[in-house]
């Protein structure tokens, strides 16, 4: 993700994709919601919760890009479904070498979210109330682009 008008241009070019980075990671939260199953009984977030929650994600974001463009190589014009990383049958429609590459994500996203001091379902409960909770979606927002601005 980077002479005077270079300089304005070079600004301009990393705020925009600060925010398609950011944007995307946000998508990827909502779409988390389908990664792993769900069974978690958290009532709350700590503020530590939340933080490792977004440093999960942002790490998500790239190994999920990059999974996606792997994948669409693969299968060319054809639409990739929706992978369920909880789901083996949403793999079933991928030839081989995609599913095999669907399963790396899912091992690796499992892998940084616990390696970001959370578990699964403390990850997908999370996911789960961004939906319905704006002031957990606020606190992960900003959470996100705290960490971001800190790179």
């Amino acid at each position: 993700m980077k002479i005077i008008s270079y300089l304005f241009f070079r600004r301009s070019l990393q705020r925009t994709l600060d925010k398609s980075f950011l944007f995307s990671a946000i998508a990827l939260v909502s779409l988390a919601s389908s990664a792993f199953a769900f069974s978690s009984q958290v009532d709350a977030q700590s503020p530590t919760e939340i933080r490792n929650y977004a440093k999960s994600v942002l790490a998500m974001e790239p190994e999920r890009r990059q999974a996606f463009d792997e994948i669409k190589k693969l299968i060319g014009d054809r639409q990739i479904p929706q992978i369920v990383c909880s789901n083996s049958n949403s793999l079933s429609g991928l030839p081989n070498k995609a599913r095999d590459i669907a399963v790396n994500y899912c091992n690796r996203s499992q892998k940084i979210v616990e390696q970001n001091g959370l578990s699964i379902d403390d990850f997908n409960k999370i996911t789960r109330d961004l939906q319905s909770n704006e002031d957990l979606k606020r606190k992960i927002y900003n959470t996100l682009l705290d960490l971001q601005n800190n790179r």
